[in-house]
């Protein structure tokens, strides 16, 4: 099976996160890539600390970083892939039976995709499906709402949310989602030791193609008229309640 380069990296672009990057020796800097147009001051100090950490620079064209960076307005013609030790395509996940597993599904604002990413990797959760498709990509957003936990969070990589549901459900996991009218809650539902929990995107909530996989819905009790939470802090109440209950 071939991994794409999306399933081993986060790549960060602009000045900055790039610089950032290569300042912490805990991280692993795989490649830096660098605009051929880019000179002075500013492409010096990339190369220097490049030069430091022993990491290969790639010179390549503007175009070219803007195509890779996904961001044609903020990359500032730059981009760093850096190596995500835990991060891993879902077949090659699906191996080792994870016990918890989180899906995000139409999640597209970076802030709450990075603040899921920090909640579940504190929580203990065994992975963080992102899919490629559909949900913000993991980028210096994401990473600066983790606080740099996305670097080293347990995220697996698909395609699409519903080609997740698809092979989750094959491999035996139930899926659980989110909604406000079940009569079970994430306190009282009977869940059992693997299990999939699917978050759903901020307005559209679920999408039909991971809905059909979808084997029980789960509440959040709720107090004083509050109808819903917003996504990242549902997925905390969510994420520490399972793993508090499976001790």
């Amino acid at each position: 099976m071939d991994v794409s380069p999306k399933d081993r990296f986060v790549t960060v672009y602009g000045r900055k996160p790039v610089l950032e990057a290569l300042d912490d020796p805990a991280l692993e800097v795989d490649k830096v890539m660098l605009a051929d147009v880019a000179r002075g001051q500013a492409a010096r100090e990339i190369l220097d600390a490049a030069a430091r950490r022993g990491v290969p620079v790639v010179r390549a064209t503007a175009q070219r970083v803007k195509v890779l960076a996904g961001n044609g307005k903020q990359d500032q013609g730059v981009l760093a892939d850096v190596i995500a030790p835990r991060m891993r395509p879902l077949a090659h996940a699906l191996r080792d039976r994870p016990r918890g597993v989180l899906l995000l599904d139409g999640i597209t604002t970076p802030a709450n995709v990075g603040m899921i990413l920090r909640t579940a990797t504190a929580a203990g959760f065994d992975g963080i499906v992102v899919p490629r498709r559909g949900v913000a990509s993991l980028d210096p957003l994401v990473v600066k709402a983790s606080a740099g936990v996305a670097f080293r969070a347990p995220v697996i990589r698909c395609a699409t949310a519903g080609e997740a549901a698809a092979e989750l459900r094959a491999a035996g996991y139930p899926l659980f989602a989110l909604d406000a009218r079940s009569s079970d809650t994430v306190h009282t539902a009977d869940l059992p030791e693997r299990a999939a929990y699917v978050l759903g995107g901020e307005t559209s909530g679920i999408s039909d193609e991971v809905r059909a996989h979808v084997t029980g819905w789960l509440s959040i009790p709720m107090a004083a008229g509050v109808e819903s939470l917003n996504v990242a802090s549902a997925a905390a109440v969510l994420c520490f309640e399972v793993v508090r209950r499976k001790g």
